[in-house]
């Protein structure tokens, strides 16, 4: 038995200069830091080395050896992995070993080139003329051989593979100059470093340029699909909607997606399985509503699929893991499913190998929807890519204990071992067939006795579990389970994932989603039999008059508890130019837009229950203002500015950010049905309120972020600058006007009036009349101040234009230190 030793109080505290005395443990002061500096040990291992403490404790060698041991990386093995899944047989026996080999390795890095951007064409280049060939002579003979390559599954080559892990291409000081070169091509947006398998959902949603999308997680690569196929110097009628509840992965989305220039996102913050889906009930026809094209349902998982990633995994793997999240993702995919369009493609992913989250679930959908979705069979889309079927057949297991049918569970473990981790219902006894469709006949026939304690299997070790002769249960044929496609990592040297493509054949019907909603949590069938039986008739009752269509898969407890639903009248903000788009929660009675009632409920509670630290969204209304934007620079009327601008500022409406039609008939349905959905970013910023004293007539100026899109639309406030000076004002970032090569330009600039304008590069002869009406001409936002031109753009996107179209391998910009005297 370990003995706990307390410092003594003068040794819980530091004397600094001056005879300050600061605390070494606890309390958040400000100084509290510091100390750290001093006692950054145990004070056990303090008393051991200070010989005349009369706390020293000798330090055995035993000691020593573990604290030793304890800094080398922990062993790669999981003997509860390991058991789980050869009883699962996720592949064949024969493989094992190699597949167990692949997941010990590190593993390989891999990025996408951006195809929508500027100079994708030469960073193509720049990989198969210059790095290809240079990282096979630079790096050791271990990796000579296609060190480098494109993944001959993705569309173009635009995905590429190494042999490198992240961890080497950091501390390889061969390939220095190459990871210099992802992160500033990842920085500027060009490139996604993005693990392979990752990759592969949304290239089955067969994204069309008028699509709307609701995705989870991937979708910087769905607006890359978006962006290239529309048409030149045009805006994509597509729309994302791109969803997460966690707030920090929504900051971490806004940031990546920025990159992108779009304005065709909203990016939102809900639970999926809640998602609004914006019923409005129309005078005439049927009720008008939020619905998708294509939903890319990557659910949260276990994750052992990325295992290689990281030695934690292999710690804490454990297979309850599994069954916990598994009611979650069936109905996060319902919910989905729900919000599908007729006709559209759903694709349900997971970086997971488990069935029980990946087959259980897909089957679970296919019982829950009827015939109104199919799976796909999608083994003739990305041929080249190696994939498994599905399994067709699993067990589940339970602490200790293997299960193969769920009246197998005991009675006290029913509410947490669900009949939708099973493959059927029914007990069907056949041979277990593994993926690949080469069969391996059990040899088990004794059945599980009900009567088994199975809290006495908590105290049972993993990895002794207790085995069951049976044969596993079959899933019914008529699911074709067999078309969801398994990546195993020793096929590609990648990572595990699963993939399942539905298609919505037909609408939900209306009794099928009230047994969704009665069993999306498995105690509401327990409750529902409790109830007296005129309330489960009231019960049903309203779950049918609550749509005409069905499309929300309300929470089972808010049916029971029958919460207050609220929702909001749309206001008009203090400032009378700024329509208001207010937050209010999305746990709405949407039967009731018919009705009238929705206000008798809400009105006194209508300024309680907006969104907390979410900015409202503002429609900006100030024709005034806009009129003046629209003059300074000269936008032409083709490009309407009107009902496109918002902002999140209530106050001055200092950033002013672009959306598309497509996203503005979104926020329009959202005002009309009370402010369902909680939007966290939309659209792409467009004009910035500065405030430079240099006499500028305009309040805004442009954001670098959008000027491809507006450029073709300007008609005021451009000058040509030639190929040395435009590379000048790159490099310097402010040049006097009388410092230009060419006097011309100088004098040009120097006329202007002050504020923002645009430099665009001129080429040879090229005519100015249609130079900036060519959606891939090269320009800057630069101010015109009192002598001086200065450019408005970050170090990042200068050095890449420095690169690509100047051929600067080595050179350093200036930074932004001024930028304040503008913004």
């Amino acid at each position: 038995m370990g003995v706990a030793l307390r410092a003594p109080v003068a040794l819980r505290h530091l004397v600094v200069a001056g005879g300050q005395r600061k605390r070494y443990i606890g309390g958040n002061r400000k100084r509290g830091h510091a100390q750290r500096r001093y006692f950054t040990q145990p004070l056990e291992i303090l008393w051991r080395r200070d010989p005349h403490s009369p706390f020293r404790i000798p330090a055995p060698a035993a000691a020593r050896s573990e604290a030793n041991a304890s800094s080398q990386p922990p062993p790669l093995e999981n003997a509860s992995f390991e058991e789980y899944y050869k009883e699962q047989r996720i592949v064949r026996e024969e493989e094992w070993d190699a597949f167990m080999s692949v997941l010990r390795r590190p593993l390989p890095a891999t990025f996408r080139i951006n195809a929508s951007c500027r100079f994708w064409r030469d960073i193509f280049s720049k990989l198969e003329n210059d790095f290809r060939g240079s990282l096979e002579s630079e790096v050791s003979d271990e990796h000579v051989e296609d060190a480098i390559s494109p993944l001959p599954w993705y569309p173009g080559n635009l995905a590429w593979h190494l042999k490198f892990s992240r961890k080497q291409l950091r501390k390889n000081q061969a390939l220095e100059s190459f990871h210099e070169f992802l992160k500033h091509g990842s920085e500027v947006g060009n490139i996604t470093r993005q693990e392979a398998v990752s990759m592969v959902p949304p290239l089955f949603l067969n994204v069309q340029p008028d699509h709307h999308v609701l995705d989870r997680s991937k979708t910087f690569q769905i607006l890359e699909m978006i962006h290239q196929s529309k048409e030149q110097g045009l805006l994509p009628r597509a729309l994302v909607i791109a969803n997460d509840f966690k707030v920090q992965r929504c900051d971490l989305l806004i940031h990546n997606t920025k990159r992108m220039c779009t304005a065709n996102l909203i990016v939102t913050n809900h639970e999926a399985q809640n998602f609004p889906s914006c019923s409005l009930a129309m005078d005439h026809g049927k009720p008008q509503g939020l619905e998708f094209d294509r939903v890319l349902c990557d659910v949260p998982c276990s994750g052992d699929g990325t295992i290689r990633k990281g030695h934690d995994m292999w710690r804490k793997w454990n297979s309850s893991t599994g069954n916990e999240i598994h009611l979650l993702q069936v109905n996060i995919a319902m919910r989905g499913i729900a919000l599908l369009k007729v006709g559209g493609r759903m694709v349900y992913s997971t970086c997971s190998m488990n069935p029980v989250e990946n087959e259980a679930v897909v089957a679970e959908l296919l019982r829950r929807s009827g015939n109104s979705v199919e799976l796909l069979d999608v083994s003739n889309e990305l041929p080249e890519l190696v994939r498994r079927p599905g399994l067709n057949t699993w067990k589940v297991k339970d602490g200790g204990f293997w299960f193969q049918t769920h009246e197998d569970v005991p009675r006290n473990r029913k509410n947490v071992i669900l009949p939708s981790m099973f493959p059927s219902s029914e007990s069907t006894h056949e041979g277990h067939t593994v993926n690949n469709g080469i069969g391996a006949n059990s040899n088990h026939s004794t059945s599980f006795s009900r009567d088994f304690n199975i809290e006495a299997a908590g105290n049972v070790n993993c990895d002794s579990a207790k085995r069951l002769d049976y044969t596993s249960s079959r899933v019914d044929s008529n699911f074709s389970l067999d078309r969801c496609i398994r990546i195993v990592p020793h096929d590609q040297d990648g990572g595990a994932f699963f993939i399942a493509v539905l298609h919505k054949v037909s609408p939900l019907k209306e009794s099928q989603m009230i047994e969704v909603r009665k069993t999306e949590h498995p105690l509401l069938t327990d409750r529902m039999e409790k109830l007296p039986k005129q309330h489960q008739e009231e019960i049903d009752k309203k779950l049918m008059n609550q749509h005409s269509t069905v499309t929300e898969a309300l929470d089972d407890d808010k049916l029971i508890d029958e919460q207050k639903h609220l929702s909001m009248d749309n206001e008009t903000s203090k400032d009378n130019n700024l329509i208001g788009v207010r937050m209010v929660s999305d746990d709405v009675e949407y039967g009731q837009a018919e009705s009238g009632d929705r206000s008798h409920r809400t009105k006194k509670l209508h300024n309680e229950h907006r969104w907390k630290g979410v900015d409202p969204v503002l429609f900006f209304k100030d024709n005034s203002v806009i009129e003046n934007i629209v003059s300074f620079f000269g936008i032409k009327e083709s490009f309407s500015l009107e009902g496109h601008l918002v902002t999140r500022s209530t106050d001055n409406a200092r950033r002013l950010y672009y959306i598309s039609k497509s996203v503005q008939e979104i926020l329009e349905l959202n005002v009309q049905v009370g402010e369902q959905i909680k939007i966290a970013s939309l659209g792409v910023k467009m004009f910035e309120r500065h405030r430079s004293k240099d006499g500028c007539s305009c309040a805004y100026r442009l954001s670098y972020e959008s000027l491809s899109l507006l450029l073709p639309y300007m008609s005021k406030r451009i000058l040509y600058a030639s190929p040395i000076d435009f590379q000048h004002l790159l490099q310097y970032r402010t040049i006097n006007f009388a410092h230009f090569v060419d006097a011309r330009f100088g004098q040009e600039a120097a006329s202007l009036m002050p504020g923002c304008c645009v430099v665009v590069l001129r080429e040879g002869l090229q005519n100015t009349d249609y130079i900036a009406m060519d959606p891939s001409a090269i320009a800057i936002v630069c101010w015109r101040g009192k002598a001086t031109m200065i450019v408005l753009v970050s170090p990042p996107d200068r050095k890449e234009l420095l690169e690509y179209r100047f051929g600067f391998k080595a050179f350093s910009v200036e930074d932004e230190s001024s930028n304040h005297k503008i913004d």
